[in-house]
C-alpha cells in the first residue's frame, strides 16, 4: 500500500524548498518584499486596481497594502491614478520601471523552477504538469481566489498553449 503521509511530506518539503529558491531570487532581483514582488507581477498582468483589491490579491489587509503601495510608489515602481471608471476612486498602476521590475521578478522566479523541471525527461514533465493541474484545481477549492493563487505566476507561460487550471477552476465555480 502507498504511504500517503510520506508523499504528502515530500510534497510539503518540495513546495517549501521551491518557494525559498524561487522567491529568494525574485525579491532580491528588485529589492522588494515578497508582497511587493507579488503586487508588481499582479499589476503588470492586471493594472488599475484599488489598493484594497491589490491587497486582497497579495494577501494583505487594506492598511498593510496601503503601506506597501506607498513604498513601491516611493521607489518609482507604481503610481496612483484616478479610476478610469469612477474618478473618486484611486487605482494603482505600474510605472515603466515597475513593469520592468515585474519582468525581472518573473525571470528570477522562473529560472530555478525551469532548472528543476529540466531534471525530468519529456514524459515526466508531462506527467508532472498533469499532476500539478489536479493539485492546483484542488487547492483552488480550498483557497477560492485565483488572483491570490497566481499572484507570482508568469501568466503567459501558463496560458499560451493550454488553459490555466486555476482560472478554469474559478470559471467552473462561478459558472
Amino acid at each position: 500500500m502507498h504511504d500517503n503521509a510520506r508523499t504528502a511530506n515530500l510534497l510539503g518539503a518540495t513546495a517549501l524548498a521551491l518557494t525559498d529558491v524561487a522567491l529568494g531570487g525574485a525579491t532580491r532581483a528588485v529589492d522588494v518584499s515578497m508582497s511587493g514582488a507579488a503586487a508588481l507581477v499582479s499589476l503588470s498582468a492586471h493594472p488599475d486596481v484599488s489598493v484594497t483589491e491589490l491587497g486582497r490579491r497579495v494577501g494583505l489587509s487594506q492598511s498593510a497594502a496601503a503601506r506597501m503601495v506607498d513604498a513601491l510608489e516611493a521607489d518609482g515602481l507604481v503610481e496612483r491614478r484616478p479610476s478610469p471608471l469612477m474618478r473618486r476612486i484611486t487605482t494603482v498602476h505600474p510605472t515603466r520601471a515597475g513593469r520592468q521590475a515585474a519582468r525581472r521578478i518573473l525571470a528570477s522566479r522562473g529560472s530555478p523552477l525551469s532548472d528543476v523541471v529540466d531534471a525530468l525527461d519529456e514524459n515526466e514533465q508531462r506527467l508532472l504538469a498533469d499532476v500539478l493541474t489536479k493539485v492546483l484545481t484542488r487547492l483552488y477549492d480550498k483557497v477560492g481566489n485565483a488572483q491570490y493563487m497566481c499572484r507570482l505566476c508568469d501568466r503567459g507561460s501558463c496560458t499560451t498553449e493550454s488553459t490555466c487550471p486555476v482560472g478554469q477552476a474559478e470559471l467552473e465555480r462561478q459558472g
